[in-house]
């Protein structure tokens, strides 16, 4: 399932500490997940951030953010993993969403709400297989979008031009339209 935090705010015009790096550790695991699409090898992914963030941390770029920084080695790390394993990361199964069961219950209150529950975690899952029709650059401009990374942050991340990210994240945004156009028509077909 999607699990989206709100970033820290922005950390310029102060001297961040190492601590501070710590604060972004959800939204990075959150972008790990879905370019690992496994939860085992997207914590070692940040824990591989965090390593390279403290052999770097003297010699950081104090013209990006540091969450823009963090984000930027994670990106690196698993481009590095990526092509050390010689695999596709579209190759890559993620570990099923373990939906918890929901025992039946006598309250209408309770059935709404284990029904609220279902479609929430069906919304969720298209999202996912939408997110996951787009190639590796459109959903980590989309996430970093999400994640509320300005567009000169994502360039800085991905180490592109404002202009590429621009036009990524349209050409993402539209696909992404598309394809949760699709699913909301066949649902309403269906009623």
């Amino acid at each position: 399932m999607i699990a989206m935090s709100r970033r820290p705010s922005p950390d310029r015009g102060t001297s961040p500490r190492f601590e501070d790096a710590l604060a972004h550790a959800d939204a990075l695991y959150n972008l790990a997940r879905h370019l690992t699409r496994n939860a085992d090898d997207a914590e070692d992914l940040v824990q591989e951030t965090y390593a390279r963030a403290v052999r770097g941390w003297d010699g950081r770029d104090g013209e990006a953010s540091l969450a823009a920084w963090l984000f930027r080695i994670l990106r690196n790390a698993w481009l590095d993993r990526w092509r050390r394993d010689r695999r596709s990361p579209l190759d890559a199964e993620g570990d099923p969403a373990d939906a918890p069961d929901a025992a039946p219950g006598d309250d209408a209150w309770l059935r709404n709400d284990l029904e609220l529950e279902r479609m929430r975690g069906l919304v969720a899952e298209e999202i996912e297989a939408a997110l996951a029709t787009l190639s590796e650059d459109a959903r980590t401009v989309v996430l970093l979008d999400v994640e509320g990374f300005t567009e000169t942050e994502v360039a800085h991340v991905l180490g592109c031009a404002v202009g590429t990210v621009k036009s990524r994240l349209a050409r993402a945004r539209a696909a992404l339209r598309a394809r949760l156009g699709d699913y909301a028509h066949a649902l309403g077909s269906r009623s």
